[in-house]
């Protein structure tokens, strides 16, 4: 891999298929916290096109500061708006998206941290700069799916199919993703 971006502190990066912007203000590379802001606009969803996913190993922390959100965690619905918060605990199915007519502005944080700060900004500068990727849907092209998945493993897994046959199905066909060209922008701390 090479590495081709760093995160520094108050990096901005725009998924405009998500309708989502990533502000990377929180400690960088901490073991014990990740911590970003998010910028949903009206429409807008969170975690690939509102893709259910789970974290095993990390808690998902959301605290709104403007606006409202939905975080649908295993198919229940909970809606918050300035000032509350909402966690999703490590292993269940969840997304989250815009629940209102403006813009939402949160604080996502995961515990521990793991790499999920590289994870996201992997993800976000990929749909900001490789928008071929995508669909015109903004769906992400299964190998690069794969490569990232992967890449990260343990941080992010699709909801349904058991996490193992993904690990077993990413590490297979995560190098095919690197014969086709695909890559990422920031490397996995070592």
């Amino acid at each position: 891999m090479t590495l081709t971006m760093s995160i520094e502190r108050g990096l901005t990066l725009v998924n405009a298929f998500n309708k989502e912007t990533f502000i990377f203000s929180g400690p960088l590379d901490d073991p014990t916290t990740a911590r970003f802001d998010l910028r949903l606009e009206q429409g807008g969803s969170g975690g690939g096109n509102a893709l259910v996913h789970v974290h095993p190993g990390a808690d998902e922390h959301f605290l709104v500061r403007k606006g409202r959100i939905k975080v649908v965690i295993s198919g229940k619905e909970q809606s918050i708006g300035p000032g509350e918060r909402a966690v999703v605990p490590r292993g269940q199915p969840h997304f989250f998206a815009n629940a209102g007519e403006e813009p939402a502005e949160f604080t996502v944080e995961f515990t521990p941290a793991q790499q999920h700060l590289r994870f996201f900004a992997n993800f976000a500068s990929i749909a900001a700069k490789r928008t071929h990727w995508f669909s015109k849907q903004g769906d992400p092209h299964f190998l690069l799916i794969a490569l990232l998945l992967h890449t990260y493993r343990n941080h992010l897994y699709l909801a349904g199919p058991p996490i193992l046959l993904q690990k077993i199905l990413f590490r297979i066909l995560a190098p095919l993703a690197r014969l086709k060209g695909y890559r990422m922008e920031i490397d996995p701390a070592g």
